[in-house]
């Protein structure tokens, strides 16, 4: 099944399968997707010989899949996940000191009602998070302050209006799937915020205490995919503000046709329009139905000039270049090998460090690391 094209291996670590990587200078974090498997700190100084540093465990019932760091202050997620695991853990984010990544230092944990804290955004000060809340139906959008790691300080919150039942909203999607908060993106006084089969919402922070709904999109009652990511490209392209928005490959609405990413121009952020899709090539010859977790999951947070690394699920990476945003095209890809027991690759995330290197961890196990051309 192996495949590559403008990529090479540069090695690869095994671990449990991870729900997230990220590269903070010379150090790998590996949020693991399933427990008691929580966080792995690898050195990658030498990207072709990875070497362990630290784990963090969790207790059964409880994930801790998502992590980012940034000055010395990791924060990772725990979030309800399989059997019901011990109360007391409870749901939110764990935020610790790594100045010395071999010895990581709980500084806090931060808790909240219901379920936890699904995916989220960290700039080095403010979180930026998708937790449950009592008093509300699903995740919603909150922006916490890290100033002082050991005090986290909520600042604002948004919701979608119907979603705070406990403030007397009347709920309007008896018959719809509940809403719910994959993970906001800020790009300067805007947030880009997923809402799985609610569509995407751009959102003006400005005013933190307040933020203020600019615009929405749903595609979901047409095409039966939630809503991911909403990735803002930061710079103009062929003179427009363009915004990558991918859609998950699971929980269909129905049987469907693997998801796939799609381009959106917010010039005007009052009525995104969208300009373009793109799919693996030959991975949907006829819209037939095929299983879950074979098309499109997540691109990479961070990437190098126009060319966006996607992880697509049993896909592997592919490498797509959206210079011309309304033709965008495939530059490389790496198919790897499925994990020891599984079918097929499960690439779940994916992320680049400013050495130019690719990071690809699979939902099952390990991380592959990854050189490209494509950047250059």
């Amino acid at each position: 099944m192996l495949s590559r094209s403008n990529t090479t291996l540069v090695s690869h670590f095994d671990c449990p399968g991870g729900g997230q990587v990220w590269v903070e200078g010379t150090t790998m974090y590996v949020g693991h997707q399933r427990p008691t498997s929580g966080t792995t700190i690898v050195d990658v100084s030498d990207p072709a010989n990875p070497r362990h540093l630290a784990t963090i465990e969790v207790p059964e019932g409880w994930h801790s899949h998502k992590v980012r760091v940034s000055n010395g202050i990791m924060v990772v997620n725990h979030e309800k996940f399989g059997k019901a695991g011990p109360d007391e853990f409870g749901g939110g984010i764990a935020i610790y000191d790594v100045s010395k990544p071999s010895d990581p230092k709980l500084i806090t944990k931060w808790l909240t009602k219901g379920g936890g804290v699904h995916r989220f955004d960290f700039d080095g000060r403010y979180a930026y998070i998708s937790p449950t809340a009592e008093g509300y139906v699903g995740n919603i959008v909150m922006i916490l302050d890290l100033i002082d790691p050991a005090k986290p300080q909520e600042v604002g919150r948004w919701w979608i209006p119907g979603q705070w039942v406990g403030g007397g909203e009347q709920y309007p999607w008896d018959n719809w799937v509940p809403p719910r908060c994959h993970h906001p993106l800020r790009v300067g006084d805007r947030l880009y915020v997923s809402y799985w089969h609610h569509g995407f919402f751009i959102l003006d922070i400005s005013d933190m205490s307040k933020p203020k709904a600019i615009s929405g999109v749903n595609t979901s009652p047409v095409y039966p995919h939630p809503t991911h990511t909403c990735l803002r490209m930061p710079q103009k392209l062929h003179g427009r503000d363009i915004l990558i928005v991918a859609d998950e490959d699971v929980a269909k609405l129905w049987p469907a046709a693997p998801s796939f990413t799609w381009v959106y121009d917010i010039t005007n952020e009052q009525m995104p329009v969208s300009i373009a899709t793109w799919q693996v090539p030959g991975l949907d010859p006829d819209g037939a139905p095929q299983e879950p977790m074979t098309g499109c999951h997540q691109p990479s947070e961070r990437f190098h000039g126009t060319v966006v690394p996607f992880a697509w699920f049993a896909q592997g990476l592919r490498l797509v270049d959206f210079a011309d945003p309304f033709n965008p095209r495939e530059v490389g890809h790496y198919l790897p090998e499925p994990a020891a027991g599984a079918a097929r690759p499960s690439s779940n995330d994916v992320t680049t460090d400013a050495r130019g290197h690719i990071y690809l961890v699979d939902r099952v196990n390990g991380v592959d690391i990854i050189e490209t051309s494509a950047f250059s």
